[in-house]
């Protein structure tokens, strides 16, 4: 039957079900700030929100997006190649394309269109896409409708993507590079570095994913790209307003004037309604706080190596290195699950992933860090771990 692919899943939310566990789509009931909220009945600590620097709550941001509603109504009702092209969208493109020091910009309806879309455009058939082997699910669909060749390098390996360029021989010149900035679930930086030296020697263009890096990483927010001193190597950069920027939406800027014409033969683009006036509205006030506010960041930074520190001295197998995502990787599922659901009772919510959304066959409690977090709220996360492994839920072994 067409339906029998689905009994697995079927059968793993029976059993969730059962144990009177809810990890995926868990219900928020209330927001009672950037970090605390109400969920599945229970008073917690956002520690799974992925508002890195916590400006979903942000008292401008809201009121930019009130004021944007009252002048410009609830929504567009259409693309922006129909009726929903605004002088706010407009705006918002010329802002994100300053931000970044360029001159084209295409803002989407949401992060994964965007990511989505421009995979699958840029590169066509009889060109080759060379995509680290994590990454995002967005951009797997996306290369996938491309019609390109499609070759996966190791993860986070420029010696692997050498070799692969090299194979390629002239049509190195015609290859799509796609990388991330900060890997989503264990919150590992891409070596961009080594990546955009091997981009140079081989040719290509070199697009990179900032969703989890932008306005977390760079002297002025720009991303992993930034920090790692090599913007002039990326010909596309690509983010979300999701993360970062509290709201919903995506984006891609790039030096080349060609994104211009690129703009009207992404189907992402032109058969979505374009995001609604406040939603604009609040991005904009949120990148430019970004721009003007970098301790932002840097109470950002304070968090995050407070978090993974704590977790890692406690011997919990966490990622490589301290980030916004700090994730723990368990071997068990229903171990996990007990953790998410122990987790939840002493007041934290966290993500729990499982495979294929994980990296490996490993689940994760992944945890994800905001500016706005107190040093108690991060206590109180390390706290709720130390009781995990005190109740024998989880073990301390070595991190990796």
């Amino acid at each position: 039957m067409m339906f029998d692919k689905f009994k697995p899943m079927a059968d793993f939310q029976a059993e969730l079900a059962e144990r009177s566990v809810e990890p995926f789509g868990a219900i928020t009931e209330k927001i009672l700030s950037a970090t605390e909220g109400v969920v599945q009945g229970r008073n917690v600590i956002l520690a799974g929100t992925n508002n890195y620097l916590g400006l979903s709550f942000d008292p401008r941001c809201i009121k930019a997006a009130q004021d944007a509603t009252a002048l410009w109504g609830t929504g567009t009702t259409g693309s922006r190649l129909a009726n929903g092209s605004f002088a706010e969208h407009q705006a918002l493109e010329t802002e994100i394309a300053q931000f970044y020091g360029v001159d084209n910009a295409i803002v989407f309806s949401t992060g994964y269109t965007a990511t989505m879309g421009m995979c699958a455009t840029l590169a066509g058939p009889g060109d080759v896409i060379l995509l680290d082997a994590d990454s995002h699910a967005s951009i797997y669909t996306g290369v996938k409708l491309s019609g390109a060749e499609i070759i996966r390098f190791k993860h986070s390996d420029p010696e692997d993507l050498a070799k692969r360029l090299r194979r390629l021989g002239d049509r190195a010149h015609q290859t799509l590079i796609i990388a991330e900035g900060i890997y989503s679930m264990l919150g590992d930086v891409a070596p961009l570095q080594e990546i955009a030296a091997v981009k140079r020697e081989y040719g290509g263009y070199l697009f990179v994913d900032e969703a989890h890096s932008m306005g977390v990483m760079g002297a002025t927010g720009r991303g992993a790209a930034q920090a790692a001193g090599v913007e002039a190597d990326v010909d596309f950069f690509c983010g979300t307003f999701s993360k970062s920027l509290g709201a919903i939406g995506g984006f891609c800027v790039s030096r080349h004037a060609e994104l211009a014409a690129i703009r009207f033969c992404i189907n992402s683009y032109i058969f979505t309604a374009s995001s609604s006036p406040s939603v604009i509205a609040s991005t904009r006030e949120a990148l430019r706080i970004t721009a003007a506010e970098p301790e932002l960041q840097a109470k950002l930074w304070d968090n995050c190596n407070r978090l993974y520190q704590g977790l890692k001295s406690m011997g919990l197998p966490v990622g490589p290195t301290a980030s916004p995502v700090v994730a723990v990787a368990m071997e068990d599922r229903s171990r996990t699950i007990d953790c998410w659901k122990a987790l939840m009772e002493a007041g934290v919510y966290v993500n729990l992933v499982i495979p294929p959304a994980s990296p490996s066959t490993n689940f994760l409690l992944r945890n994800s860090v905001s500016a706005a977090h107190t040093s108690a709220q991060i206590d109180a996360i390390i706290a709720a771990y130390a009781g995990l492994k005190s109740a024998g839920l989880i073990t301390g072994t070595q991190a990796h």
